[in-house]
């Protein structure tokens, strides 16, 4: 019964990893929850840390029942919105695209386009509820959804009962992170960052905290180029693998800020720009209205970035 499925992992294998279950592993309708489940409710964060690529499921292009994908050469600015989805008890102790075994109780997921590792906060839309998680297997290839949850990150948000949920997918550096996150004192702990991020619901993002939110995705050579003035900058909201959806973003924001929105294409990754500005001191009210409107990792590029 086995011997099927075997070929198609033999096939995904070679283009981007895939599970020791064979091709059976993308077909969702087919997962089920654990007998006995676990209170998962108190499993913390991933903690970003920089990596490096795993040795397997970061080829450059790989397909998959006849759709070609593009992996990201760099995650930074990533934010995309979509359905999530989850996975348990099917591929418990299986192995990922990265090699890595399959933990349900783990926060990891998986996504078509992000390099693996890569850590994620993803966030649903509905109830403001908000993980960070260790991005290291492929997928999903069912339908139009944007990610794959571990079965305890999707119970800290809440999407277990109805399957999916609409979230927001945002990348995080993990350099940025930890100069962020540098405990003050010795009672500062990695437990005071995972109640940060923790799966209660978030705060309103204009009432959010505005030091870390304004400070994401932005590196210190972009935080030094928004104190000079004179040049053509841009506030980057987005880095999308999809055109449609970086079009859509476009459309979006237009209606949101008082400022032209541009989609700029490069390597198949296409970066939603707010610009040109010319005047540094405007690029903080800028940030300051995408923040108000749910997009608190934006950042500042130069003209030719």
């Amino acid at each position: 019964m086995r011997i099927g499925g075997a070929l198609v992992c033999i096939l995904m294998l070679l283009l981007a990893g895939c599970a020791s279950d064979g091709g059976g592993r993308y077909a969702q309708q087919d997962d089920a929850y654990p007998d006995a489940p676990a209170d998962v409710s108190d499993v913390p964060d991933a903690v970003p840390k920089d990596e490096p690529l795993a040795k397997s499921g970061n080829r450059s292009t790989y397909e998959v029942w006849g759709e070609t994908y593009h992996v990201l050469s760099d995650p930074s600015g990533y934010v995309e919105e979509g359905d999530a989805s989850w996975y348990g008890t099917k591929f418990q102790g299986y192995d990922t695209a990265s090699g890595e075994t399959y933990d349900m109780y783990k926060m990891s997921a998986a996504h078509r386009t992000l390099p693996l590792p890569t850590y994620v906060r993803v966030t649903n839309l509905d109830n403001r509820r908000s993980v960070i998680v260790r991005v290291n297997d492929r997928g999903p290839f069912h339908g139009d959804r944007l990610i794959d949850l571990s079965y305890a990150a999707a119970a800290r948000l809440d999407i277990l009962g109805d399957g999916t949920g609409h979230v927001r997918v945002e990348a995080i550096d993990p350099k940025q992170w930890a100069e962020q996150h540098k405990p003050s004192t010795e009672s500062a702990s990695d437990g005071d960052v995972a109640k940060e991020s923790s799966g209660v619901p978030a705060r309103e993002p204009a009432q959010g905290a505005v030091e870390e939110a304004s400070a994401a995705g932005a590196s210190q050579q972009d935080r030094a180029t928004e104190r000079q003035g004179g040049t053509k900058q841009y506030v980057q909201v987005a880095a999308l693998s999809s055109a449609t959806r970086a079009k859509a973003l476009e459309k979006r924001l237009q209606g949101l800020v008082s400022r032209p929105v541009r989609v700029r294409e490069e390597a198949s990754v296409y970066r939603v720009q707010v610009g040109p500005v010319h005047d540094a001191s405007h690029l903080d009210s800028i940030k300051a209205e995408l923040q108000a409107a749910g997009f608190d990792q934006s950042f500042v590029v130069s003209a030719t970035e």
